[in-house]
């Protein structure tokens, strides 16, 4: 069976973006032209065999070339336990899927994410059914910003 990476398009130049928390996944895709975020969804975590099989079809549904993930670094650039723990989910995903994984600095993503949303008059509740994603799509933003 072919991996999502053998089945993609060559000229695809999609990007996923994934904020990886203890509960959820925010899952964020760029355009193929790699000039715009979209959320895309969040992703509640059960366990690691099903998580993975819901970034599959994920992937499946966008063939994106790479897969960018959010690490909360420390102040002074290390990473703490939850940092570890999440590129050692990324290792799995970039095992399972057949992706290259980059890491991003996701300092402050949340805090930004949820400003937008306060801004836009976002209830609380509502809030916190979209700020996975949301944050998913701050990193990625920044991330092809960076690349433009």
């Amino acid at each position: 069976m072919k991996t999502p990476a053998e089945k993609q398009s060559k000229t695809s130049g999609r990007t996923i973006s994934l904020d990886i928390g203890t509960k959820t996944i925010g899952v964020a895709v760029s355009d193929e032209l790699g000039i715009t975020a979209n959320g895309v969804c969040t992703i509640r975590r059960e366990n690691e065999k099903k998580d993975l099989s819901q970034l599959r079809d994920v992937i499946e549904r966008y063939s994106p070339h790479e897969i960018l993930v959010g690490i909360p670094y420390n102040q002074d650039g290390s990473l703490g336990s939850r940092a570890k723990g999440i590129k050692k989910l990324s290792e799995r995903i970039r095992d399972s899927l057949g992706l290259p994984v980059k890491y991003w600095d996701e300092s402050f993503s949340t805090k930004t994410a949820e400003k937008t949303l306060i801004d836009a008059g976002m209830g609380r509740k509502k809030r916190k059914t979209v700020i996975d994603k949301m944050a998913a799509t701050v990193i990625l933003e920044e991330y092809l910003l960076s690349r433009n």
